[in-house]
């Protein structure tokens, strides 16, 4: 069987520093933000700093991420904790789609009896939540080029931004014409952005997790990618998963249309390689080559 994944990919270094900056100062603005909200009486500020703690989380993700990808792997752990980030997305997202869920309940509740609020309060938080948030963003951009984790957790700190501006908005409102019924529409505005992110993080994990094949990635094309190669008759019996956001993997069963060498195999498997590399962006594969033999040539084999 052979298995091949000879192309390296030179990824930039991430700098735990600038994550570390960041997960302090969004750390000061949760907790401001809690505290100002149950101080204030402001559900709108409670869902920001709910959307606060989901970016302390994805930072605190990416940075133990970041220092267990350095880990190597080992004999009872062949793959290392290259997962480690897509099982910690499922569950943040989870839980942020059951308690955004919440929130909207309670901003329904609350609008059908508005509630007077501490506005200057609300005002000065939001600040200190968009200047917080301004100063993260600068410090990860550089960053976020790195890999898909960096720029899941910069894009959470620039929408995390635009919400704080929101509450502004609201606070300034509530501040200038008491229109407190602002408060329970802008939590409930935050609550169902939370759930559109929260389910497309949740959907992308699950995806990794059910080892399903990419959805950018059609089989039928590879298969026939594949059997261009002179020397191949056939492809079949293919999985192809992702192993995290870098990394796909490819295992198949190859007939090809004579008995050829070891060596031969090696020259075919390094053509094969760039086939899959270069058009559909597998980094691993994995093939089983055959000759003559009475096996099903189905593209999927159901075991």
């Amino acid at each position: 069987m052979g298995h091949s994944h000879d192309h390296s990919h030179a990824h930039p270094e991430v700098k735990g520093k600038n994550l570390l900056i960041s997960i302090g100062l969004n750390i000061l603005i949760t907790i401001a933000q809690i505290i100002g909200g149950f101080l204030s009486g402001s559900l709108s500020l409670l869902s920001d700093a709910l959307h606060n703690l989901s970016d302390v989380i994805s930072l605190i993700i990416s940075y133990v991420a970041n220092r267990l990808s350095k880990k190597d792997a080992s004999l009872n752990k062949t793959f290392g904790f290259k997962r480690a980030e897509i099982i910690a997305a499922f569950v943040n997202a989870a839980t942020l789609i059951i308690v955004a869920v919440l929130l909207m309940v309670e901003a329904v509740k609350r609008f059908q009896e508005p509630q007077e609020i501490a506005s200057g309060l609300v005002i000065w938080l939001a600040l200190l939540a968009i200047a917080g948030n301004g100063f993260s963003v600068l410090i990860i951009k550089k960053d976020s080029k790195a890999n898909m984790n960096m720029r899941s957790a910069y894009l959470h700190l620039i929408t995390d931004m635009m919400a704080s501006v929101a509450v502004l908005v609201g606070g300034l409102l509530m501040k200038y014409y008491e229109l407190y019924w602002v408060d329970s529409v802008l939590t409930f505005a935050i609550g169902v952005y939370l759930i559109v992110v929260g389910y497309d993080l949740l959907k992308s994990a699950t995806h990794v997790l059910m080892l399903f094949t990419p959805s950018d990635i059609a089989l039928e094309d590879i298969a026939k990618g594949i059997c261009k190669l002179e020397e191949v008759d056939n492809v079949h019996h293919i999985h192809i998963w992702q192993l995290n956001d870098k990394e796909i993997h490819l295992e198949a069963h190859v007939d090809f249309n004579k008995d050829i060498s070891i060596s031969e195999f090696d020259k075919i498997l390094s053509k094969i390689e760039e086939v899959t590399f270069h058009d559909f962006g597998i980094t691993h594969i994995n093939i089983q080559p055959e000759f003559g033999k009475c096996d099903t040539k189905d593209l999927i084999v159901q075991d």
